[in-house]
């Protein structure tokens, strides 16, 4: 299937510059195309990672991707999506922000049997840092009209409460990153979310000014993602923000977010977070509606896409993990493991020393009374590390421990505990 109906399909696409016209350069050439971000932090979060998506999809379909990491403009500050002025980062942190997100990149892009001319990643702080700020008023301000810009969304949605110059003027820098990257590597596309329209359009704007009204190039936005619901969608149940870095939201937390996910939108998802095929998809659709519990779906999109952010040895990871505190079966979990599993659920502190069951249950806040732990200890409804206890004469010990640190607590069916001991 032609690239620009795939994205059709998958409902990827929110507006383009010249539809026609895009579709008739992507049938006669393999196209160079870019995709910025900007380091504003140390992380991408999955909101990020929509338009990347589609970055992907034309570099599997045979065409160059190049991904700008704003080192210039990420010292400024993007004023769309925002309501106030952004606060200035030092440059330090800018670069070393720059630097992780690199890496990220990277590992999206950097096929292991990849030509090495199938992608690459510049830094806009290597040209934009060169001119002076007279060059900056003559050479290119010079071509930008006041009124257009005022007139931009991105632009007009902050006249009410104010937008500084530095903010007002980043269109002229990501247009200026446009026409570079036009003439250094022949890009001709620029991909970016849908509150990137004003500026891309800005970019298209130079370009045919300063070379000519025949230049061709073209702009794509990708729909602002929402959930079934009208809430806006990127975070977990608990309002925790999904990180593609390891160590702010790890794989197997990475891997049950999109695992939990609503049969409603569990489709849409597919269709934009993974390479699956349109069969593939549809026998999956096929499947929620025919075997809802399952959850075929839930899990093959955590798969895919925990896989494809993470790698294969993250994904076996998260998966062995979710088996095992399905189960009940942890005695095997490693402490990095064990800590990944239960980063986000109940957790207690408890001094080392030797206590009978009950009382332990009680003191460590498990259950609320002793009556309630010998009820819970009786009827078999407490595992300790795996380990169905009914002697209400048990001692716990730090032997228990696995590593001589946790004691994984399941209290019937769902309810777990992780109690460190110190």
């Amino acid at each position: 299937m032609e690239i620009v109906e795939d994205l059709e399909w998958r409902g990827a696409i929110n507006q383009q510059t010249d539809s026609e016209g895009l579709k008739k350069l992507l049938e006669s050439k393999a196209v160079t195309l870019y995709c910025g971000v900007d380091p504003t932090g140390d992380s991408m979060h999955i909101g990020h990672l929509i338009p990347f998506m589609v970055l992907k999809r034309f570099q599997l379909a045979g065409h160059q991707p190049i991904v700008v990491i704003g080192g210039a403009t990420g010292s400024i500050g993007d004023p769309s999506g925002r309501t106030s002025e952004r606060t200035l980062q030092t440059m330090e942190t800018v670069e070393e922000n720059a630097r992780k997100l690199t890496a990220q990149m990277k590992r999206l892009f950097l096929e292991e049997d990849a030509s090495e001319n199938s992608f690459k990643i510049v830094n806009n702080y290597d040209w934009l840092s060169n001119f002076s700020l007279l060059e900056f008023l003559r050479d290119y301000g010079k071509h930008f009209n006041i009124n257009t810009m005022l007139a931009k969304d991105v632009v007009s949605s902050r006249l009410d409460t104010g937008i500084s110059f530095t903010e007002f003027a980043y269109q002229i820098l990501q247009s200026v990153d446009f026409h570079h990257l036009f003439q250094a590597f022949g890009v001709q596309l620029q991909v970016g979310g849908a509150d990137q329209w004003g500026n891309i359009t800005a970019g298209l704007d130079f370009i045919r000014r300063m070379e000519g009204s025949e230049a061709e190039a073209y702009g794509l936005t990708i729909p602002l993602m929402l959930k079934s619901d009208g809430t806006k969608f990127g975070k977990s149940a608990g309002g925790a923000t999904i990180w593609l870095d390891a160590e702010k939201t790890t794989p197997y937390e990475f891997y049950q977010f999109w695992l939990n996910q609503a049969d409603n939108d569990v489709v849409k998802y597919l269709k934009y977070f993974t390479f699956l095929s349109q069969e593939e998809i549809a026998e999956l659709e096929k499947e929620i509606s025919e075997a809802p519990h399952l959850r075929s779906a839930q899990k093959r999109l955590a798969e895919e896409i925990t896989r494809f952010v993470h790698g294969e040895e993250a994904l076996q990871e998260a998966l062995l993990i979710t088996e095992a505190l399905f189960t009940g079966n942890v005695q095997e979990l490693t402490l990095k493991q064990i800590e990944a599993g239960f980063q986000n659920m109940p957790q207690v502190n408890y001094e080392v020393k030797e206590q009978n069951i009950v009382l332990w249950l009680v003191e460590t806040g498990i259950v609320k009374s002793r009556r309630e732990a010998r009820e819970f200890v009786s009827n078999g409804a407490i595992l300790l590390n795996g380990e169905k206890i009914t002697d209400l004469e048990y001692t716990v010990k730090s032997s228990d421990a696995i590593g001589s640190k946790y004691i994984i607590v399941r209290r019937g069916k769902k309810n777990y505990t992780l109690v460190t001991y110190s």
